[in-house]
């Protein structure tokens, strides 16, 4: 939806299954617009889409494309974003490392993320101040074990895009722009990481202004809050280093002190598809950093652990509340719309990401993911109003 101050809000369907395009469709019409009708009935509204490889090779087709403009035409909707991060299947299935597969070392990447630009540059609104993004991968996997030729790879192609990004711009009279999206145990992970690669980057080519317009970063509230950082910190930052923030994903994580009966209590958020990486920061700031939630069960600690925190890579509902000793990183969410409060220039996409959905445990879930996205809606926006931001 349509917010004041240029802002542009969605949920990102990546929370529903669809791989192919006659699934994602599937979902925009049995899910995406039932929330539309809850949140948002009489409003242009706006649709944060994921596309698989495979979805957007079948939407790229001229006629499916024709048909999906039309489709969205007649609903009152509009894409203004696109979750170019899952290459693959992203439900239903084990996910884990795979998720950051192909890399930016790889052409395939590239070439799937060209291809999701040529279909914004088709889908987006007939209003030209609004741009197009789309988020991706940082880089790569830190299990993936880039060296210094392969990072180069990846420089190299990130610049290539850069390139398109430029003339796609000048073809369309849009302004189109690539997110990276920093995420625990990547590539980049941290704002202190994302700006020494930014600086790498510039090095390869002095002077070249095209990156600072068309290459910035998905803020993803949860993966920054995971890092112990403060949104001040972390934004002033990468804004001091020139860097874009094409746009904000709204997300929680999970805090917990790691007592035994914390332990116990967190077995519920195991599954076999997503990473859940672990941050532990302890009493002398001693930082230790786990892969997944399993590998950190199966540390021994003395104690009952209370001078120790746990940031855990589990996406929770921006509303809730999960009790029995757990906490949200809720404050890091709400750090970030402050500093929008401040700086209302600061970013106009933002997209609630919440697609643990499949894998919550039961006491998190309502009663249908169509009742918690607008809960999350709800919450989203009365953060927003406190602030002075409404719908326009």
């Amino acid at each position: 939806m349509r917010l004041t101050h240029g802002i542009h809000l969605a949920y990102c369907t990546n929370i529903h299954r669809g791989e192919s395009w006659p699934e994602t469709l599937a979902a925009l019409e049995k899910h995406t617009l039932a929330v539309r009708r809850r949140v948002s009935p009489d409003q242009p509204y706006a649709i944060g889409l994921r596309l698989s490889d495979a979805a957007s090779r079948e939407l790229a087709h001229p006629d499916t494309l024709a048909a999906f403009r039309r489709w969205l035409k007649q609903q009152n909707c509009y894409v203004f974003t696109i979750n170019g991060f899952p290459f693959g299947q992203f439900h239903g299935t084990r996910v884990k490392e795979q998720v950051y597969s192909p890399d930016w070392t790889q052409a395939d990447r590239v070439a799937y993320t060209r291809r999701l630009f040529e279909i914004l540059a088709e889908l987006l609104p007939e209003d030209r101040e609004v741009d197009g993004s789309v988020s991706t991968v940082p880089v790569s996997f830190k299990g993936f074990r880039l060296d210094e030729r392969a990072e180069r790879t990846a420089r190299e192609n990130l610049w290539s895009i850069v390139e398109f990004l430029e003339q796609l711009s000048r073809r369309t009279g849009r302004r189109f722009h690539l997110g990276l999206e920093p995420e625990p145990c990547c590539h980049l992970e941290t704002t202190y990481e994302t700006v020494r690669f930014f600086e790498r980057m510039r090095s390869d080519r002095p002077g070249d202004l095209r990156l600072d317009a068309h290459l910035g970063v998905n803020y993803d509230c949860c993966h920054l809050a995971i890092e112990f950082e403060s949104p001040a910190e972390a934004l002033g930052r990468l804004r001091r280093a020139g860097i874009l923030i094409s746009k904000i994903h709204l997300s929680n994580a999970l805090r917990v002190h790691p007592t035994p009966p914390a332990r116990e209590a967190l077995r519920a958020f195991l599954d076999t598809v997503y990473f859940h990486q672990v941050i532990e920061r302890r009493a002398d700031g001693e930082i230790i950093r786990y892969t997944d939630l399993d590998e950190a069960l199966t540390t021994s600690l003395d104690g009952p652990q209370l001078d120790v925190e746990w940031r855990v890579h589990f996406h929770i509902p921006l509303h809730a509340a999960p009790g029995n000793g757990f906490e949200t990183t809720a404050e890091h969410v709400a750090g970030v719309l402050d500093e929008v409060r401040r700086q209302p220039g600061l970013c106009h996409h933002f997209e609630m990401e919440t697609y643990t959905w499949e894998v919550l445990p039961g006491a998190l879930k309502q009663h249908s993911v169509v009742d918690q996205l607008a809960a999350e809606y709800a919450w989203t926006l009365t953060e927003l109003r406190k602030r002075g931001i409404v719908p326009r």
